[in-house]
């Protein structure tokens, strides 16, 4: 019998505390307006996180809500993928063995994966093919936190494409032959000449954080190369992200544009959201623009399964796009089938 993979369940965290697209712009020293904040960027407001809201906590959090909600056993979980940031409570620690023993998963082995805001999509990829390889593998628990808006300033102009950066955590459980919610086809690309145009200028090897530039170190998350950046992306990121769709679409049974029913985007500027609606003949009722919640990172998809379920966009029988893009730069698309197979 062929093999499928399903999603069981999903589970989801957000920090209390919210950051308005006025406080924000006041962060910006008056450059951005609060009406523009809203307008050309999409952020009414976005989450902040608490105290103990550390990238680890807050997927292990997700990952318990997910638990509560399906009543699964975590002693049936095989593997954790955890795509939690590198920004985390504690570095060189490992997220997803934290959250293996925060949800009592003792009988999984975990490992964490990186692609930046990309890695759900490619962590539930991972997972399908490990749990299609290994018939010892029944289930695959992708879960992780994001909280990298700490590094933001709000002051350098370069920046605003991440001003929504947010804070949250998010769960999905894959299982072998569920039956149910299939994870189908994947395609993802990645463009290396952009591998170190974007990233945490200080705190690394290369440049150290050292009592001149501890201030500093702590909001150096920048665009390393700008022009380069922003020209490249200009030129392929649009283009790259269809393919990829038409790749998911295709390995999915020879699906067409036409059959995807519900788009699953990360948070983009609003322009940017509508004109990929546009290029797949959707509307805005076949998706959930996360205009009251920021860019969580990887955790946007998650989000936006839980919402357009709840929100009734997503029912059985709905045809699924999940896309998301990552600094460095990668893009990808999922197809999943909701309801029953």
């Amino acid at each position: 019998m062929r093999v499928n993979v399903g999603i069981v369940g999903l589970g989801l965290y957000l920090p209390e505390t919210k950051m308005t697209a006025k406080e924000i712009a006041d962060q910006t020293n008056g450059v951005w307006t609060e009406e523009n904040i809203i307008n050309k960027l999409g952020i009414v407001e976005k989450y902040i996180p608490g105290p103990e809201d550390g990238t680890q906590e807050m997927g292990a959090k997700a990952a318990l809500d997910l638990l509560e909600k399906t009543g699964f056993d975590p002693l049936d979980i095989d593997v954790i993928l955890s795509f939690g940031e590198e920004w985390k409570e504690y570095p060189l620690t490992t997220s997803a063995l934290y959250i293996q023993d925060r949800i009592g998963a003792t009988n999984a082995w975990g490992v964490d994966v990186q692609n930046r805001c990309c890695t759900s999509v490619t962590a539930l990829k991972m997972a399908k093919d490990m749990i299609i390889a290994d018939e010892h593998i029944e289930t695959v628990l992708v879960v992780g936190g994001y909280r990298n808006g700490d590094f933001v300033d709000y002051t350098d102009r370069n920046m605003s494409m991440m001003f929504n950066l947010s804070a949250g955590g998010g769960a999905i459980l894959l299982k072998r032959n569920h039956n149910e919610n299939l994870l189908l086809g994947t395609g993802i690309m990645s463009d290396g000449s952009l591998a170190r145009t974007a990233g945490v200028e200080i705190g690394g090897t290369m440049n150290p954080i050292t009592q001149e530039n501890m201030g500093e170190a702590y909001k150096s998350l920048r665009l390393l190369e700008p022009e380069k950046m922003k020209n490249r992306l200009n030129e392929v990121s649009h283009s790259n992200w269809l393919k990829c769709i038409d790749m998911a679409l295709e390995r999915s049974g020879n699906l067409k544009l036409e059959d995807i029913d519900y788009l699953n985007i990360l948070h983009i500027k609003r322009s940017g959201h509508l004109s990929m609606l546009k290029d797949l003949g959707l509307t805005e009722d076949q998706t959930v623009y996360l205009e009251n919640y920021g860019h969580i990172g990887q955790v946007d998809q998650i989000l936006s399964l839980v919402l357009g379920l709840e929100q009734g966009k997503i029912k059985d029988g709905t045809t699924i796009c999940m896309i998301a893009a990552g600094i460095g730069y990668v893009w990808a698309a999922d197809i999943i089938q909701w309801g029953k197979a």
